[in-house]
């Protein structure tokens, strides 16, 4: 729109209109900072989890220790408590974002928005899915002895 030939009523739609706009990203940014404390609570269950197990394993094999292996499964359940957190997280912040690019898109279709910048996929959300991957990489390494981590 040309601002010179606006009137006041024009200038104060088009100003909610961006306001809006920019509410969408504060939104999005806001869920992936959400998705960020999952990630980092579950990454350190993960890797403590995994610390547990592999200490433990390791003052088994020297003979240090001996025992019934509660460490080892104490281990394992702080990696799949993590895995598990993790899962919920990418859920809840995938659906979250899905209907959030819905509302988006039907605000821009009515024309109360421009939306002219992009939803980009999130960077957090990739990290999520990658640590993901890890963790269960983890608890196959930690139950079955191999794998990648073994």
């Amino acid at each position: 729109m040309e601002k010179k030939n606006m009137t006041p009523d024009e200038i104060s739609v088009e100003l909610s209109s961006r306001r809006t706009g920019m509410s969408f990203q504060r939104t999005r940014m806001s869920a992936d900072r959400t998705l960020m404390s999952v990630i980092r609570t579950s990454l350190s269950l993960i890797s403590f989890g995994f610390t547990i197990a592999q200490v433990f394993e390791k003052l088994k094999m020297e003979k240090v220790l001996s025992g019934g292996g509660s460490e080892r499964h104490f281990g394992i359940t702080l990696v799949v408590l993590g895995v598990v957190m993790l899962v919920f997280g990418i859920y809840f912040h995938g659906k979250f974002m899905w209907d959030l690019r819905k509302m988006r898109e039907s605000m821009r279709a009515e024309a109360l928005i421009h939306g002219e910048s992009q939803f980009p996929v999130s960077m957090t959300w990739i990290t999520a899915v990658l640590l993901l991957f890890i963790g269960l990489f983890a608890i196959y390494s930690m139950v079955f002895r191999g794998g990648p981590f073994g």
